[in-house]
């Protein structure tokens, strides 16, 4: 049986792909930040080579994009450090190893689909110490794959859509920046095309659900499947006034996983899946 060793399992990726790896008859590891501490060499290393995987899944990161402004420590030991000793014990035990990383690694001043090998130039202390997490482990080996994805909801986690339901039902209005455009990505189809990667060469991909949106209209497309009330008034990043800058441009390019036979299906179908699974649709 395959063995496959998830860190960052308390979080809503790690726990989603946990369960669909289980229901898929892998055996699993999943180890939250207080099992392992990523940032500590000698406790990565002290995990790999105990549970002995065939496969480790980095969910781990700090992504609080605020706070790593001001916490630059924990962001780059996170984010950068922490995904190297991974990434290198992984190496050294034979392990497959794979990363996730963010759509901030660019600068969102694009007009296009980032692709993979576009350069990547982050504005933020956050999109920087991912870029530094891909860097270190480019220099561990050839085994690896990286997983860049963007705007990421699930259950149980702290996420926009969580955050409009719970406005939605206190306000009568919610003000949504509408300059800004990505694609929302569902854990539920992102976990489903990391195990499809599994068996498929290791890489550099982007996975998302497909389509594009503003936030304004992904709040909108929320409270329409689930028959919130609310008004929603669009905003420029101006006018909302973000502590940190968001990039006005979050679009990746999906051909890399196209090409892997893994699309991904149109992020308003999973956005209904998604509040169908909650109790929340209408």
């Amino acid at each position: 049986m395959t063995k496959v060793l998830v860190t960052g399992a308390a979080g809503q990726l790690g726990r989603e792909l946990c369960r669909q790896l289980k229901q898929e008859g892998y055996e699993v590891i999943a180890l939250t930040k207080a099992m392992m501490n990523i940032s500590d060499q000698r406790s990565v290393r002290h995990s790999f080579s105990h549970y002995k995987p065939d496969i480790v899944v980095n969910t781990a990161a700090y992504t609080s994009v605020d706070k790593c402004e001001t916490e630059l420590d924990k962001a780059y030991l996170i984010n950068g450090i922490g995904a190297y000793y991974a990434a290198l014990e992984a190496e050294n035990t034979g392990a497959k190893f794979i990363h996730i990383s963010t759509d901030y690694v660019f600068s969102g001043k694009g007009t296009r689909p980032y692709q993979t090998d576009d350069p990547a130039d982050p504005g933020t202390i956050y999109g920087k110490s991912k870029k530094l997490g891909e860097e270190l482990i480019r220099l561990t080996g050839k085994n690896h794959t990286i997983i860049r994805t963007s705007w990421v909801y699930g259950s149980g986690g702290h996420n926009f859509v969580n955050t409009m339901l719970k406005l939605a039902d206190t306000h009568d209005q919610v003000r949504v920046v509408n300059d800004q455009v990505g694609a929302p990505t569902y854990t539920k189809d992102l976990a489903e095309t990391v195990i499809g990667l599994f068996d498929r060469p290791p890489g550099l991909y982007h996975a998302a659900n497909s389509g594009v949106c503003s936030w304004y209209e992904f709040a909108k497309a929320i409270f329409e499947e689930s028959g919130r009330t609310a008004a929603v008034l669009p905003v420029t990043t101006e006018e909302y006034g973000n502590e940190t800058p968001r990039p006005a441009y979050s679009v990746l390019s999906l051909e890399s996983i196209e090409r892997q036979g893994l699309g991904m299906r149109h992020w308003r179908e999973a956005l209904h899946d998604y509040l169908q699974r909650e109790g929340q649709c209408k």
